[in-house]
């Protein structure tokens, strides 16, 4: 048995920058995630709340408040009946669009009807890999290199292997994907998908409104005095790379039977996906293999993708992929509104804001048929989601 898979809404609170010094410092991350609930249902009052069939919520550093099953923990507190169930789910970098590609599966395979699907990370209170024990074999057994776990040099070794992949490439991208966000706050397009959150600091009490890592002014004359934390003289810098971000991303995946029954407006239907894995030391090319895995059991080509979400880990990771597949640094079908560089990448919930963005962008772009949300995943994988936009006008 097979249904049809929607992408019904999303929501997300803004991304704060990581650290003492973010605004989410004060908060805990499991409340960032039962904010996005409570928003992304209120957004939908048509849907029964005891008719969600699960909760899948994804962590990378699943401990703490970021830990304890999370998908039942934040449906607990977020008000849900006690029928719903939940769990908690690991896939780094692509975790929250693990979540959704798992529900989905579920709805497409007649066991589920509705189901929540994302991701939190709370990169200033658990950052990346804190309290982790990698099997010594890793080393010992030359299983990975050395800096395999350290994002900052894979990203270095792209540059490495692929020299036509320059720093002022990487800097220009960058400030590229600065500009573009702003221009799309400028325009109101960002903020219908971000839930306010309440903060309390020594200041006082606060409201989170928007994304607070952006830098609209960045120069290429700025990016060119940074330093490269990762390898001196090296390419890779703040400015070309994602920074540490807090955050939250939920979203509504439902059956065709469902959104018919609960009135609901789907946004996007799900045409299929894939992960991949490739060298952990060179994480970043991942999103290739499993683009040309989901595109082949699509029946599609790259040429089919009207328009790309692609995850800004780092810069150099986005322009690998783009070369690949033979697609212009500045082609106006990648990443409209910007990308992680200037919003933030809170690991675990990347995924699902890559998807609000897109589907957001399939309302404005009814000429565009079909949709790709993709990124890279550390220890080195891909994961790739193609989508359908249901305001297609028909027009090839």
């Amino acid at each position: 048995m097979t249904a049809e898979v929607y992408f019904v809404d999303g929501a997300r609170t803004p991304f704060g920058r990581a650290g003492e010094k973010g605004m989410y410092w004060g908060t805990r991350a499991d409340d960032l995630v039962v904010k996005t609930i409570v928003g992304l249902l209120e957004r939908n009052p048509s849907l029964p709340k005891d008719v969600i069939d699960d909760v899948a919520i994804a962590a990378t550093t699943q401990q703490g408040d970021q830990g304890l099953t999370l998908g039942r923990t934040a449906a607990i507190l977020a008000g849900l009946p006690k029928s719903v169930p939940g769990f908690a789910i690991d896939r780094m970098c692509a975790g929250g669009m693990t979540s959704v590609t798992t529900m989905a599966s579920a709805i497409g395979f007649g066991s589920y009807d509705v189901a929540l699907a994302g991701g939190v990370e709370h990169m200033g209170r658990h950052p990346m890999g804190l309290g982790a024990d990698p099997n010594p074999r890793f080393l010992t057994e030359k299983l990975v290199a050395q800096d395999a776990l350290f994002m900052g040099n894979t990203a270095e070794r792209l540059h490495d292997r692929f020299p036509e992949l320059t720093k002022e490439r990487s800097d220009y991208y960058g400030m590229r994907s600065q500009q573009k966000v702003e221009a799309a706050y400028q325009a109101g397009r960002i903020q219908p998908d971000l839930v306010p959150v309440a903060l309390r600091s020594e200041a006082g009490w606060g409201l989170a409104t928007e994304d607070e890592g952006r830098r609209p002014g960045t120069t290429m004359e700025g990016l060119a005095t940074l330093k490269t934390p990762f390898r001196p003289h090296g390419k890779v810098t703040a400015g070309n790379s994602s920074p540490l971000t807090d955050g939250a991303t939920m979203s509504l995946v439902a059956s065709g039977e469902a959104v018919e029954k609960y009135g609901l407006t789907p946004k996007m239907r799900l045409v299929n996906f894939a992960f991949a894995g490739v060298e952990p030391e060179v994480m970043g090319l991942g999103p290739v293999p499993s683009t040309e895995k989901a595109l082949k059991k699509a029946g599609l080509t790259i040429e089919d993708i009207g328009l790309f979400e692609l995850n800004e880990a780092f810069s150099v990771q986005v322009l690998s992929f783009l070369d690949h597949f033979g697609i212009d640094d500045d082609d106006p079908r990648v990443n409209l509104w910007g990308g992680a560089i200037a919003i933030g990448h809170p690991l675990a919930a990347s995924g699902p804001r890559l998807m609000m963005q897109l589907a957001r962008q399939f309302a404005e772009h009814p000429e565009v048929r079909y949709g790709l949300t993709a990124m890279c995943v550390g220890l080195g994988q891909g994961g790739s989601v193609i989508w359908e936009n249901p305001n297609w006008n028909g027009v090839k």
